[in-house]
C-alpha cells in the first residue's frame, strides 16, 4: 500500500512538472513573432555546463589533428560574422550578452556548423568550401544556429527525452534524481549537435536567424540562396547534416521569403547606420 502511495505521488510530481515546464518560453518574441510554450523540465545552468565540457573535450580532440582553426583567413572571418550577431542576440535575450561565447572553425568535410548551449560554435570547413558561402549566406546559417542556442532547444529536447524516461519509471526518476546530473552530460551533446532538431524548432530558427541577420546587417534574403545551395548539393545523395528533419525545400523557401521581407527593413536601418 505505501509502495503504491509512493508510486502515485511520484506520478503527480511528475505530471506537475511537466505542466509548469510546458508554460514556459525561452525567449522575446523579436519581429519575427516567435511564440511558443516549451517543455523545460532541465535546467539551462546544467545544460550550460554540460555543453562546455562537451564543446571542450570536441577541441581538445580535434586539436592534435590539427583540425581546430588551421586557416586563420576563415578564422577571422567567421568570428568577426559572429561578433556582428552576437550583440543582437539581446533582442530575444538579453541574458545571452553575457554567455561565455567561443567560435571555432573545425576543418571537415561536412557541411554542417551548430551553436551548443552558453554559446558554443563550431562551422565546419565543408561549409564555406563547398557551397562557396558568401558572408550573407554564413550570417545566415550561424544566425540560425545561434537561435537554436537562444531558443534553448536543445535543452527542450532533453526535458522531452527525461519525461519520457520519467514517464517510462516515474519513481525511478524521481526517487534517483542524482542519476539525472550524471545521464545529462551525456545528454547535452547528443541533442545539441549529434541528433537532429524537429521541424518546429528548424523553423523557429529560420525565423529568428534572418532577425538576427537582418540586424547585423546581413542580407536576409541570403537565406533563400543559402538553403537552394544546400538542396541542390544534397540531390541525389544524402543531406547534408543541416538538412535533417528540415521542413521541405519548398516549404523552407515559402517561408523564410516571407520572413525574410519582415525584417528587410532592420537590414536596411543596419546598413543605413554602417
Amino acid at each position: 500500500m505505501e509502495e503504491r502511495r509512493v508510486i502515485v505521488h511520484a506520478a503527480v510530481v511528475l505530471l506537475a512538472a511537466i505542466a509548469l515546464g510546458a508554460c514556459a518560453t525561452t525567449t522575446e518574441e523579436g519581429t519575427v513573432g516567435v511564440q511558443r510554450s516549451q517543455l523545460l523540465l532541465v535546467s539551462s545552468a546544467e545544460m550550460d555546463q554540460a555543453a562546455a565540457a562537451q564543446y571542450q573535450q570536441l577541441i581538445q580532440s580535434a586539436t592534435p589533428k590539427g583540425a581546430v582553426n588551421h586557416d586563420p583567413k576563415q578564422v577571422e572571418r567567421v568570428r568577426r560574422i559572429a561578433n556582428r550577431l552576437i550583440p543582437q542576440t539581446a533582442v530575444f535575450r538579453k541574458d545571452a550578452l553575457d554567455w561565455k561565447w567561443e567560435v571555432n572553425v573545425l576543418t571537415s568535410p561536412e557541411v554542417n556548423a551548430w551553436c551548443m548551449p552558453g554559446g558554443k560554435i563550431a562551422v565546419y570547413t565543408g561549409l564555406i568550401e563547398k557551397l562557396q558561402i558568401t558572408d550573407d549566406e554564413l550570417a545566415a546559417v550561424m544566425g540560425h544556429e545561434i537561435s537554436h542556442a537562444l531558443r534553448e532547444h536543445g535543452r527542450e529536447r532533453a526535458s522531452q527525452q527525461l519525461a519520457t524516461q520519467m514517464g517510462a519509471s516515474a519513481v525511478g526518476a524521481v526517487l534517483g534524481i542524482g542519476q539525472t546530473g550524471t545521464d545529462l552530460a551525456g545528454l547535452a551533446g547528443q541533442v545539441t549537435y549529434l541528433l537532429p532538431y524537429s521541424r518546429i524548432h528548424e523553423t523557429e530558427a529560420d525565423r529568428m536567424g534572418v532577425e538576427l541577420a537582418a540586424r547585423a546587417g546581413y542580407d536576409p534574403r541570403a537565406a533563400i540562396t543559402l538553403w537552394q545551395k544546400m538542396a541542390k548539393l544534397s540531390s541525389g545523395s544524402a543531406p547534408p547534416a543541416l538538412l535533417s528533419t528540415h521542413p521541405s525545400n519548398e516549404a523552407r523557401i515559402k517561408d523564410l521569403t516571407e520572413f525574410s521581407q519582415k525584417v528587410l527593413p532592420l537590414y536596411e536601418q543596419a546598413r543605413a547606420k554602417s
